[in-house]
């Protein structure tokens, strides 16, 4: 976590509380969440509740003393940038709508005035999501567990992100962990029905919906075509949509994950809304599955970002 070192109200605030626009939003928020939670307030300054709301959020985020950072985004002066996120999935329709990005992700929203007593709890639940109220114990044994699988140890790193659930049932990184496992061991339907098992308070965070996309992915493998048969179609006919989508798939199944997203780049440059736009959903699906930080979860989101706002 960071620690803000200022003495003063206004210090802090400067820190931790900014208002943002389409220029900052990808460097403030994507890249800023990856440090800590950002916490979005989506706002105009002709909205009543908004001027409620604000203010109490700005308690709530310094009351957590750098745990998160809070940017604000007047809509009407970024029309664009809010246009493109409702594209994206999030219902910016009516405001104030405050959503809580982690890891370059959203993973919780609410909309509307509310008690104090919820923000608290929203903050609380993006602190969580970002791992922040994990035990260092517990923590330790997710990463010898995390350790276990990525050497191939999959059924022994399965037991013991059982184990840790043992102890705390809502622990998302054992439990996207345990999915994870048995997907290493092609178990996909026990690690489906564990997924759907997941406690509520936690089937929305970073974790799982990491988990559930490589799930997914995992699935389109068992029907991916030949590569090199789908590259000649696309070789054949560059405008053949379907034959580019189903060559990423192909690519990403043999493990060229760079290529499927750079063919699914260029399918989105060409029609972004073609098969409802199956594309721009298909990306997502792929950077859900790896780290936020990966380099090709970077340099796709903002390519993805730039042809949007384009």
């Amino acid at each position: 976590m960071i620690e803000l070192g200022g003495q003063t109200q206004p210090q802090q605030s400067g820190d931790l509380i900014k208002d943002v626009t389409e220029e900052t939003f990808m460097a403030e928020v994507v890249d800023g969440s990856m440090e800590v939670p950002v916490i979005v307030d989506f706002w105009a300054t002709w909205c009543g509740p908004c001027k409620t709301l604000g203010p109490m959020l700005e308690q709530a985020v310094t009351k957590a003393k750098g745990a998160v950072k809070m940017a604000k985004i007047d809509v009407d002066q970024n029309q664009r940038l809010a246009q493109a996120l409702a594209q994206q999935g999030l219902p910016l329709q009516s405001i104030p709508t405050v959503v809580a990005f982690v890891k370059g992700r959203p993973v919780d929203l609410f909309q509307g005035a509310v008690p104090q007593s919820e923000i608290d709890a929203f903050i609380k639940r993006a602190i969580e999501a970002a791992g922040g109220d994990a035990s260092g114990g517990l923590d330790d044994a997710v990463a010898a567990a995390e350790e276990m699988l990525a050497e191939g140890a999959a059924a022994d790193a399965a037991q013991t992100f059982a184990a840790i659930l043992q102890e705390e049932p809502n622990h998302a990184a054992a439990y996207g962990g345990l999915v994870r496992s048995y997907i290493a061991l092609d178990d996909l339907a026990q690690a489906e029905a564990i997924l759907n098992g997941a406690p509520a308070e936690i089937s929305q965070t970073a974790e799982l919906e990491a988990a559930h996309a490589q799930l997914e992915l995992r699935k389109q493998a068992a029907g991916a075509g030949p590569v090199d048969e789908l590259r000649a179609r696309v070789e054949a006919d560059p405008a053949d949509l379907q034959a580019r989508f189903d060559l990423a798939q192909a690519l990403h199944a043999q493990g060229d994950v760079q290529e499927a997203v750079d063919q699914l780049l260029d399918l989105f440059r060409r029609d972004r809304d073609w098969n409802d736009g199956a594309a721009r959903a298909q990306l997502f699906t792929i950077f859900d599955a790896l780290k936020a930080n990966d380099p090709i979860v970077l340099n796709g989101r903002r390519k993805l970002s730039s042809m949007i706002f384009a």
